[in-house]
């Protein structure tokens, strides 16, 4: 079979993550950007790609690199490769695009031309052309066009990956899964200590977490993706790839999952995501104020993504909050490793504790920074206590 470019997207800040994620797979990483990485392979990779990446937005597979210097030449260029070999005539089509060219004002005419191409040759070769429209949970054919070179890729995820099918609930201000992931791997938690998750909101990333330590394929409970409305697609070979997923992942944990609450709708809208995502054996969820969380022996992570003001909140009603999870870091979590995810470094400053490292992620287009704090138990904790 074939092998192509495979450009897969990912959160700003996170190409690191997905990098190594795809090296682990047993893929190369042929180039690489903050907010994304380029393997190669066939469409079966691709297919393979979806399902088992954790930390990728969507997975792009190219279809033709030309020049194109004008909306002329890119409706030519379409025209040109054999669509009707691959999207059905009664299908449904949308077309995406990521265009910085001097002839194009506004993308969707791009859009728009890249889809009269397509469609009009399905309907010369076949006698009948696909619907078209925004909607994305089918065919969907990507244009990246950047002066006059252009790539057209199928993104084959369709619906963004981040779209895992388990979050019912989301409540307001949700992280996504997919960001959700990276912030777990980046804290190298793979199941075998304690996590600890207050503020846990609508449970994301105590889910995501159960995930990873479980070895679950993230991409196991969707049952719709871009490749399945290509006329290639080939569903005993998903079938399989999903059966050998699922006996590859592990039952149990070692460590311990503990997720509070101070709401109570917050703590029920993550049990039934958790249930959903058919984890919910193994988090302990709890309606509680964060400082009262139940903090075991043994060590692990503690993790908790705050308000920052960006969206939620007054800051002055948030720095006592985030003060007090100094406190709790400091009276009540020695011998972890604390970790804030924030979009307000002013913020963190009350948290009054060192950090060991700071990562720079974005959630949407807020810059956001994952910090590490490492919490020594008994009286070395008190060397720590100086302001970031």
């Amino acid at each position: 079979m074939q092998k192509n470019r495979i450009l897969i997207t990912c959160a700003k800040g996170a190409g690191f993550y997905l990098q190594e994620e795809l090296r682990a797979l047993g893929f190369p990483v042929l180039a690489e950007t903050v907010a994304s990485a380029t393997t190669e392979g066939t469409m079966e990779d691709a297919v393979r790609l979806n399902l088992l990446l954790c930390t990728g937005q969507r997975v792009l597979y190219l279809v033709k690199k030309f020049v194109a210097r004008d909306a002329a030449e890119l409706y030519g260029e379409v025209s040109k490769i054999a669509w009707e070999d691959y999207i059905a005539e009664d299908g449904y089509l949308c077309v995406t695009s990521t265009v910085d060219n001097p002839d194009i004002k506004d993308s969707r005419f791009a859009n728009v031309k890249c889809k009269d191409a397509i469609v009009d040759r399905i309907r010369e070769r076949l006698g009948q052309r696909p619907d078209s429209g925004p909607e994305q949970d089918r065919t969907v054919v990507n244009i990246y066009w950047k002066g006059d070179d252009c790539s057209l890729y199928f993104d084959t995820s369709g619906d963004p990956l981040s779209k895992r099918g388990y979050r019912k609930i989301p409540l307001k201000a949700p992280m996504q899964e997919t960001l959700a992931a990276v912030v777990i791997k980046a804290t190298g938690w793979d199941g075998s200590r304690n996590l600890i998750n207050p503020m846990c909101g609508s449970g994301t990333l105590a889910i995501e977490a159960a995930l990873a330590g479980l070895n679950r394929a993230p991409g196991i409970l969707r049952n719709n993706y871009g490749f399945m409305h290509l006329k290639n697609y080939d569903k005993t070979f998903w079938d399989n790839l999903r059966a050998n997923a699922r006996k590859a992942a592990k039952k149990n944990l070692q460590g311990r999952i503990i997720a509070t609450d101070i709401r109570e709708e917050a703590v029920e809208a993550a049990k039934k995501n958790a249930a959903t995502a058919g984890v919910e054996h193994l988090i302990e969820f709890k309606v509680c104020d964060f400082s009262q969380t139940d903090v075991p022996e043994g060590g692990g992570i503690v993790l908790l993504n705050p308000e920052y003001g960006e969206r939620m909140g007054k800051i002055e009603e948030l720095e006592a909050t985030y003060k007090n999870i100094g406190d709790f870091f400091k009276q009540k979590c020695g011998g972890y490793s604390g970790y804030i995810f924030t979009g307000n470094l002013e913020l963190v400053k009350k948290v009054g504790l060192r950090s060991k490292r700071k990562i720079q992620l974005f959630n949407g287009a807020i810059e956001c920074r994952l910090l590490e704090y490492e919490l020594y138990a008994g009286s070395r904790k008190t060397r720590q206590e100086t302001e970031a």
